[in-house]
Order: structure tokens, then C-alpha cells, then sequence
């Protein structure tokens, strides 16, 4: 997924504009962004501010790592088994 250009207070920007009553398609317009990407965001972050988009993306990296070393750990029990298994 690539990297957005918008930081996460021009983000919220964005979608306060749209709920202040100015139509979706201006919005887009204005930000050059397609009404598909603002509904995604919407979804994402509707609601949010700047300051609790930052700890969800904090989060979401957080769990990215830990994920990954669940799969690593998993991967060695995995090994260590099917090595016991061969000696016994």
C-alpha cells in the first residue's frame, strides 16, 4: 500500500469539510483525491481527530510487528517439532 501524501490533520480536514455540509464531489475536487479514497478514509477515520488517527496508525504498526513475530515464533515450534519427530 503506498504512503499517503496527506498527514493525518489534512486528513481530518477533509472529512470535517464534508460533514460542515460541502458536497462529497467538491471536497474531492478541492483535495484532488477521487470520492472513492474519501469514502475509504471515512470509513477509516470518521470521527477521529488528528491526535487519535496518529495512535490507531501507531497501533496498526505496532500489531503489523507482532504479527510477524508470532509467524517467526510459529515457524521455529514448527521446526523444532518435525525435528524431534525424525530423531524419535
Amino acid at each position: 500500500m503506498t504512503k499517503s501524501k496527506f498527514i493525518d490533520s489534512q486528513i481530518a480536514y477533509i472529512l470535517r469539510q464534508a460533514e460542515e455540509g460541502l458536497s462529497v464531489e467538491e471536497v474531492c475536487r478541492k483535495s484532488s483525491k477521487s470520492a472513492q479514497t474519501y469514502f475509504y478514509r471515512r470509513k477509516k477515520y470518521g470521527g477521529s481527530m488528528p491526535s487519535e488517527m496518529k495512535r490507531l496508525k501507531q497501533f496498526e504498526e505496532e500489531n503489523k510487528c507482532l504479527k510477524t513475530i508470532v509467524a517467526d515464533l510459529s515457524l521455529d515450534k514448527e521446526m523444532l517439532q518435525d525435528v524431534l519427530r525424525r530423531k524419535l
